[in-house]
């Protein structure tokens, strides 16, 4: 699966993607509601689920990818050659992650991950995705105008960084490996999972330090 390179220069900042609910979450606390009176699943259970996800197979394992990518050559390269396989190394994969493409960032290069049909996202390695990621502002401007959407996420990228947009589909899922921030060559693998974000691995921000 290829990517799209898109360019746009254009900056509204009063125009925010993320403003609206989309429908997936409105249906979704609608169906807590119901389950929540009928006794069948509680509140708090649901915030255990969401917490699983987040907390245990969520972020931190991504996280613990990205690492070991900065600080482990060979690594990087299988990952970059075979994400699936890489990821298994660490004990990671699953559902939603059966087709994994690690694509990177350098300083002339910066990818972004989106998916235009629905919410396709690789849940197994990022946790639950973002309200944003699903919203139909996010699907559609991301790929019409991806300067734009970063910008007005606090990502501003000069006319010298080729953006590539990534569109996720149920045969394919995406990881963006971040650049590794300057400064940071005496933290360890681990102090370095501690700064690697959920954005950064979708390509809407940068780590910082």
């Amino acid at each position: 699966m290829s990517g799209h390179d898109h360019d746009g220069h254009d900056h509204d900042p009063h125009h925010d993607h993320r403003a609206a609910k989309p429908w997936q979450a409105v249906r979704t606390e609608a169906l807590e509601s119901i389950l929540n009176e009928l006794g069948v699943l509680s509140s708090s259970r649901v915030d255990e689920i969401v917490a699983y996800y987040e907390d245990k197979i969520g972020q931190k394992s991504g996280a613990r990818v990205v690492a070991r990518a900065w600080t482990d050559p060979a690594f990087k390269a299988r990952l970059l050659a075979d994400g699936l396989s890489a990821c298994a190394e660490l004990g990671l994969g699953g559902p939603e992650t059966e087709y994994l493409h690690v694509v990177e960032n350098t300083p002339t290069l910066h990818n972004i991950v989106v998916c235009t049909l629905c919410s396709c996202y690789p849940w197994t390695i990022l946790g639950l995705p973002p309200a944003w990621y699903k919203s139909s502002a996010y699907r559609s401007r991301a790929v019409r105008e991806p300067r734009k959407v970063l910008a007005e996420m606090g990502l501003s990228l000069g006319d010298d960084v080729t953006i590539q947009v990534w569109d996720s589909v149920s045969e394919i899922r995406y990881l963006v490996l971040p650049e590794r921030p300057a400064g940071t060559e005496s933290l360890t693998e681990a102090e370095l999972a501690d700064i690697v974000t959920r954005d950064a691995m979708i390509g809407v921000a940068r780590v910082q330090v």
